[in-house]
């Protein structure tokens, strides 16, 4: 008897093993097996939620199936107590595993709102974007001029959350004094500015930043940047061209950037200057005048005067030889390559061709011929500016 005692207690105990052997190799699958979303969704942990919280908050969205064993893989590889608040991405099928790995692994949220001050030529605006978990695109909800409007509602009710992403955005071509003027009304910095930096000395770039970062450590980050991108380029720089010095080269570079907007003609409008240059012509142009008038404190807004045109001033072009004596904006990295390694071309003129690029020449009859053509858009237009390259 008590061998058939014995017997059916081991059997009994095989089972039990067979059965928890079977149940483990379950929930390992729904732990680390694609999980039942079918459309991606934004999940937000606030401060403070406990492990139960957030699973039960994930089984009632619908991204885990059960809770239970979203907890017990949490306990198993030692995250349970590494939850991170913040908006998290959970992507369609996303594994429990995934889920738990996004949700510890910290740093900036992947999901919820984002809040970019972008700094162009023209004005500065605030534009709060909130992720679409669908698309995994971000849609704009506000957007606002800090110096022509007080805050909307929209983005004060938000701009105290600790989910937000915040990002500096410089355009190319912006000057150094826009970018501090800028910066003093962006509510989310701290700290004053001593002196505005040089110009050509900051690089048009994305920035993230923290709510509360120093304006002067944030310019001193681009300034960083800019001087790495100017070495790495000027180490290839082609031969032969007509200035010693980065310094020069970052002054080409600066009136490339404001005479184009276009990626494939900066290295053909850096040649127009350089082969000017080398024939003792003068570069004759108008970004490089306005400068001198406005000093990059803001645009000038109307159109250039003969009296200006004539004026002597130490930047300006149709009257001075060779270069300005600083940049006249910030240029961009494609700028700073033109002016490094511009297009060799026989090219000695430019003109606007009324598609928001240019038409170059060779000879000054064929750039005449150009600038009439210019002229009669500019009727139709009823414009009057033609900018590029005259004689």
């Amino acid at each position: 008897m008590w061998k058939s005692i014995a017997s059916n207690a081991l059997t009994l105990f095989i089972v039990a093993l067979v059965a928890a052997a079977g149940l483990l190799a379950w929930g390992r699958e729904q732990f680390t097996g694609p999980g039942p979303l079918t459309e991606a969704i934004c999940f937000r942990v606030e401060k403070g939620d406990s492990l139960s919280v957030v699973s039960r908050a994930l089984e009632e969205r619908g991204a885990v199936s059960d809770a239970r064993i979203f907890r017990i893989g949490a306990e198993y590889s030692d995250k349970a107590a590494r939850l991170k608040f913040g908006s998290y991405l959970v992507g369609a099928g996303a594994s429990m595993a995934t889920v738990l790995d996004d949700l510890t692994a910290g740093g900036q949220s992947t999901c919820g709102r984002e809040v970019n001050f972008r700094i162009g030529v023209a004005s500065a605006e605030v534009v709060l974007r909130e992720l679409d978990a669908a698309t995994n695109r971000y849609v704009e909800v506000v957007k606002f001029d800090p110096a022509a409007e007080a805050a909307p509602g929209a983005y004060v009710d938000v701009a105290e959350a600790d989910d937000i992403r915040w990002r500096v955005t410089l355009a190319e071509g912006v000057t150094s004094w826009q970018v501090v003027d800028a910066l003093k009304r962006a509510d989310f910095l701290s700290g004053e500015i001593a002196a505005v930096p040089p110009e050509g000395s900051l690089s048009p770039d994305s920035y993230e930043v923290e709510r509360g970062a120093d304006r002067a450590e944030l310019l001193a980050e681009m300034a960083a940047r800019q001087t790495a991108t100017m070495a790495e380029l000027w180490a290839t720089r082609a031969e032969g061209l007509p200035y010693d010095t980065p310094e020069q080269a970052m002054v080409m570079a600066s009136i490339v950037e404001k005479e184009t907007g276009i990626a494939e003609e900066r290295k053909r409008v850096a040649s127009v200057f350089i082969n000017r240059i080398e024939q003792g012509m003068r570069l004759q142009t108008d970004p490089t005048v306005i400068y001198g008038i406005t000093k990059g404190e803001g645009v000038l807004g109307r159109g250039l005067r003969q009296s200006e045109l004539r004026r002597e001033t130490p930047y300006n072009t149709y009257v001075i030889d060779g270069l300005p004596p600083t940049p006249i904006a910030n240029p961009g990295r494609l700028s700073i390559e033109a002016a490094l390694n511009p297009d060799k071309t026989d090219f000695l003129y430019f003109v606007a061709d009324g598609s928001g690029g240019h038409v170059f020449a060779k000879t000054l009859a064929e750039h005449n011929e150009n600038v009439a053509k210019w002229r009669e858009i500019e009727a139709k237009a009823g414009t009057a500016e033609a900018g590029g390259v005259q004689d």
